[in-house]
């Protein structure tokens, strides 16, 4: 038969199509064999099953490897694990938001592997109207990806840390919160607050006692009783301070980070507790782009533009380690040369500030990943 007859070309046609349909099924499910930090494959046949979790409905979906059919399932939240404890060990993707770490763990004990997703590489995928079976479709499509970034799952006594962390940085606010306030009030009346928390301390008792001469009794009690409530905050602030440098004094990776300049034991129990698994981070230089300590580029047409840093991750990790760079820059008696240089050349001691704390982290994550003690002397050799 001629090549050019129509049933030769129509048939020609069909094997095309089917090919085309085998190669993207296999890159489909080459994209699903990637390991959980992300560019490493990991050779599995396991499902995946994107879960978008809520209160108390879950919403499933998955794609069945046999049939190639598509299931969208939804479960109520007494149900959500009774449902995976019945079925074959899979890939569970989920978005890393409240409560995901919980959900992890118990399905890492009944066999699963669990995938947290950050919900900024979810959110492109989210097609139409934002729903839970969207939000599920979206979530399984993300966990397809080649070079997805997994947020490493973290165990209850580091949560609980990082509670502590976050109910002191709650109380630190409020106690901002409450002195402000008292400045704001007692300025009104012609009594103006020296800067900081010292000077306010100091200046106080005198001047309640100067305006209690012109403002009525109750106005001054309720005063006094504002700045009671600054004191018994101070002492709610102490007891969780000295609670995490109980757990720091038991913990070997935190006491090993501490002994590097500019960390101190909130920001040692914090890393170790934010960190989760230093596996999780192929390089000291990923880890510092996780806390968002380097600069963001910007480019087009082959041109790129370094910008500041990308102020990405945990604020108050990196708020912590910028602090401890500066009070090296400031008050060590001998700080590291390049950081002086740098200060000079740039004519910006920010500059070198943030640059010593990328530093820093970048030592923070070498300790834990070699398991090595700090060393001042010590120089890193190329891989």
């Amino acid at each position: 038969m001629d090549a050019s007859h129509p049933l030769m070309l129509e048939g020609l046609r069909d094997e095309w199509t089917l090919a085309g349909r085998r190669h993207q099924s296999a890159k489909v499910e080459e994209r699903a064999l990637h390991g959980q930090t992300g560019g490493s494959e990991m050779k599995t046949n396991r499902t995946v099953v994107g879960v978008d979790t809520a209160k108390r409905v879950f919403q499933l979906h998955w794609v069945d490897m046999e049939t190639g059919e598509i299931e969208d399932l939804k479960l109520t939240r007494a149900k959500f694990l009774e449902h995976f404890a019945n079925r074959t060990p899979c890939v569970v993707a989920m978005e890393a938001c409240g409560g995901s770490h919980h959900w992890a763990r118990e399905l890492r004990e009944l066999g699963h592997d669990p995938w947290l997703l950050p919900a900024k590489a979810v959110r492109p995928f989210v097609s139409g109207n934002k729903n839970d079976a969207h939000d599920a479709r979206a979530i399984w499509t993300a966990a397809q990806m080649p070079g997805i970034k997994t947020v490493a799952v973290k165990s209850e006594e580091q949560q609980g840390i990082l509670a502590l962390h976050r109910m002191r940085q709650q109380l630190v606010k409020f106690r901002t919160a409450q002195i402000n306030g008292l400045r704001g009030l007692l300025t009104e009346y012609g009594e103006v607050m020296p800067k900081g928390r010292a000077g306010i301390a100091r200046a106080i008792a005198p001047a309640l006692g100067r305006v209690s001469e012109r403002l009525p009794a109750m106005v001054i009690d309720t005063l006094r009783e504002q700045w009671a409530r600054v004191g018994r905050l101070d002492g709610e602030i102490a007891e969780i301070e000295r609670r995490i440098g109980v757990w720091h004094r038991g913990n070997a990776d935190s006491k090993r980070i501490a002994e590097i300049p500019g960390v101190g034991v909130l920001t040692a129990t914090a890393v170790v507790a934010a960190m989760g698994d230093p596996a999780a981070f192929r390089s000291g230089r990923e880890f510092a782009a996780w806390l968002g300590l380097v600069p963001r580029h910007d480019g087009t047409g082959g041109r790129v533009r370094m910008l500041g840093i990308s102020k990405r991750g945990d604020r108050y990790l990196r708020t912590l380690l910028i602090h401890g760079a500066r009070s090296v820059l400031t008050h060590a008696k001998a700080p590291p040369e390049w950081t002086v240089r740098l200060a000079a050349e740039r004519q910006s001691v920010n500059v070198a500030t943030v640059a010593l704390a990328n530093k820093t982290a970048r030592t923070i994550w070498a300790l834990l990943a070699h398991d090595r003690a700090y060393r001042a002397d010590f120089v890193s050799q190329p891989a």
